[in-house]
């Protein structure tokens, strides 16, 4: 008896030649993963600069002209070590391959080699000719099949899959507390410089500092909302080990459930530690910023 999981979606006879061309939308060079993206490109950019902008309010209008030197010392480090890990948890969500399948290779002669047994069939992908695995499915912005694909995510400009879940809950995770850090900053630094009537409150004029704090409050407010909501919704789905296209599209369990601490230490790697907060963990700076001198030079994503 063949599971439900294995049965055959190929409802497609013919497919687009494999190779370069303009459809393409992600590019590996080395072992960096890059989706050409417009629109996920603009929106990744928009969140560095709304980040460097809290930055820019926070240490020049509101902590560098406080008086007081341990204040200005532990919320400027708790700030900006909190905003360095949000943008290095970004990086890793946006360069990390999600879980891509290989592209083109349900080719004839490879179904041939996996030597199939009568009557057991796979998944294969119509769009990208790819031989799908469980709990994958096809993102039509990346054209790339991905497991465990959660969702793509603009501003990240990447899909959210089985290799990089674990950065971008900690990107929601430390953009919701900078978020937080922020409004609490501006409510008492407004609070602050209305008993003094802004005198000697800011190196900037009152005009410009309360246009500089609205502005931030409302960035704050809102990013806060929206990463507060996506990390509660990552941390339900990890622990219930039902990705969010799963659950919209009501697909009931083949696959064997990690649920609660055993779905957290799969996304985390490993029991509970520091780690498990660090977007570094993992990371190999040589493989990065080696340069490849292989024959084949750059290698693109097909």
């Amino acid at each position: 008896m063949q599971s439900s999981g294995h049965r055959l979606r190929d409802v497609e006879q013919h497919h687009p030649l494999l190779g370069g061309g303009e459809g393409e939308a992600q590019v590996a060079v080395g072992r960096i993963w890059f989706i050409q993206d417009g629109c996920g490109m603009v929106c990744a950019s928009m969140t560095w600069f709304l980040v460097m902008y809290a930055e820019f309010v926070v240490n020049f209008v509101m902590l560098l002209p406080s008086k007081s030197f341990w204040y200005t010392l532990i919320n400027g480090v708790a700030f900006n070590l909190l905003a360095v890990l949000a943008l290095a948890a970004h990086l890793r969500t946006m360069l990390t391959d999600p879980g891509a399948v290989p592209k083109g290779n349900a080719t004839k002669e490879y179904m041939d080699s996996l030597q199939l047994k009568p009557g057991e069939v796979i998944y294969k992908c119509p769009k990208c000719c790819s031989i799908k695995p469980e709990r994958a499915h096809h993102c039509s912005i990346c054209k790339r099949c991905i497991r465990k694909m959660d969702h793509h995510c603009p501003w990240v400009n990447n899909c959210v899959g089985e290799n990089n879940q674990r950065f971008f809950v900690l990107f929601t995770m430390y953009i919701a507390s900078i978020s937080l850090h922020a409004l609490c900053l501006s409510g008492f630094h407004f609070f602050t410089c209305v008993k003094v009537q802004w005198s000697e409150c800011s190196d900037f004029s009152p005009p410009v500092a309360v246009m500089l704090l609205i502005f931030l409050c409302l960035e704050a407010l809102l990013f806060l909302t929206f990463t507060a909501v996506m990390f509660g919704t990552q941390i339900h789905s990890i622990c219930n080990d039902e990705t969010e296209i799963e659950r919209l599209k009501n697909e009931k369990p083949t696959w064997e459930r990690r649920v609660r601490w055993d779905g957290m230490k799969a996304v985390f790697g490993g029991p509970p530690s520091l780690l498990w907060f660090n977007p570094f963990a993992g990371l190999r700076l040589r493989r990065l910023l080696m340069v490849h001198a292989r024959k084949e030079g750059s290698e693109f994503s097909v």
